[in-house]
C-alpha cells in the first residue's frame, strides 16, 4: 500500500500567514474518505475520528445493504465520543459525487481532506476477464477519483488549502504476482464488478491445462510473504499521520508494506527522477508548498 498526498494539485498551500487564519485552520479537519463501509476505509474513518477530526465515512446504499455498517458507525462515534458520520456517495456517479460533498460544505462551511480509498481488488488470468469487466474495474478504482476531485476541488481552491490523499498499492511499483494483472493495472492508473472473471469457461481451460492448480499456489506464495505479525490497522494509522503532519512537511508518498515487495525501492527512484525532471524544465517550485517555496527564494 502506498498513501501519496497530490503533489500536482498545488493546494496544499497557505495564502496569509496572519495568526487568525493560521488559527482557524489549526482546527479539527472536515475529512470525507471513499469506500469507507468496510476495510481500510473503515479503519482510517475510526482512526481519523479517534485523531480528533470530522470524518464523513462514504459509502453506497446507506439505507439499503450498507445500513448494518451505517449502524455500526454510529455505534463506534458514541462509544468512542468521536465525530463519525456516514453519507451517501456512489463514486460511479457524479451527481452523487457532486451531492455529498455540497451536503459536507453546506453543513461545515468548509471540507479540508479529500482521502481516495475507494477500489475494488479482483483475481483470476487476465484474459477470462471481459473487456466489460475491465471497463467496471478501471471507473470504480480510477475514474471515481475524477469524480469526486471534480466535486470536491473548487473549494479547496475557494479555501486557497487543502489536501488530497490516493490510497494506492505497492502492486503498481512493487513485485506483481500472477492472476491479479487487472488490479494491478487499474491501481497503476489509480461494487458492482464481480471479484472473480465473468468468463468461466476460459478460466476452465487454465484449470484443466498446464496451469491446474496455479490459483491456489499463487495465493499460497503470496500468503507466505505476509508476516505473521502484519497489522492492517498500520494503513490507517499511515494516513492519520499524513493528515495530521504539519503543512509544508507532509511526505510525497508513505509506504505501509509488511510484505516489502520492493515498491519501496522502485517508488523512490520513480520520484527522484519525477522531480528531477519537473526542476529541467523550470517547474521545481511545484515540489513544495506554495509559500515555503516564496519563503526559500526571498532568503536566498
Amino acid at each position: 500500500m502506498a498513501v501519496s498526498p497530490d503533489p500536482f494539485s498545488n493546494l496544499d498551500f497557505v495564502a496569509s500567514e496572519n495568526s487568525n487564519q493560521n488559527e482557524k485552520f489549526n482546527m479539527k479537519n472536515i475529512i470525507i474518505i471513499t469506500g469507507a463501509s468496510s476495510g481500510f476505509g473503515a479503519l482510517t474513518a475510526r482512526a481519523l475520528a479517534k485523531a480528533g477530526h470530522t470524518v464523513y465515512a462514504s459509502m453506497r446504499e446507506t439505507k439499503g445493504r450498507n445500513s448494518p455498517q451505517v449502524e455500526e458507525a454510529k455505534k463506534f462515534a458514541k462509544a468512542n465520543n468521536v465525530d463519525l458520520r456516514t453519507i451517501e456517495l456512489d463514486i460511479s456517479s457524479q451527481e452523487s459525487c457532486d451531492a455529498a460533498i455540497q451536503e459536507i460544505i453546506t453543513k461545515n462551511g468548509r471540507l479540508d481532506v479529500v482521502i481516495h480509498n475507494a477500489g475494488h481488488m479482483v483475481f483470476g488470468p487476465a484474459e477470462a476477464f471481459t473487456p466489460e469487466q475491465l471497463a467496471e474495474l478501471y471507473d470504480v478504482n480510477v475514474l471515481s477519483t475524477q469524480r469526486v476531485n471534480r466535486a470536491a476541488l473548487p473549494q479547496l481552491r475557494k479555501q486557497r488549502r487543502g489536501l488530497v490523499v490516493w490510497v494506492s498499492s505497492s502492486s503498481s511499483a512493487g513485485g506483481t504476482p500472477p492472476y491479479l494483472a487487472p488490479y494491478f493495472a487499474a491501481k497503476a492508473g489509480m461494487d458492482a464488478l464481480a471479484g472473480s472473471p465473468a468468463d468461466k469457461a476460459r478460466v476452465a481451460e487454465y484449470e484443466a491445462g498446464p496451469y491446474k492448480g496455479f490459483a491456489d499456489d499463487v495465493l499460497k506464495g503470496f500468503s507466505s510473504i505476509v508476516p505473521p505479525d502484519a497489522n492492517v490497522d498500520g494503513v490507517a494509522d499511515a494516513i492519520v499521520k499524513v493528515v495530521d503532519t504539519p503543512f509544508g512537511k507532509r511526505p510525497f508518498r508513505v509506504h505501509y508494506d509488511p510484505t516489502q515487495d520492493g515498491a519501496e525501492v522502485v517508488n523512490m527512484v520513480l520520484d527522484r527522477v519525477r522531480a528531477e525532471l519537473l526542476r529541467r524544465i523550470g517547474l521545481g517550485d511545484l515540489l513544495a508548498p506554495r509559500h515555503l517555496t516564496t519563503e526559500l527564494q526571498s532568503a536566498a
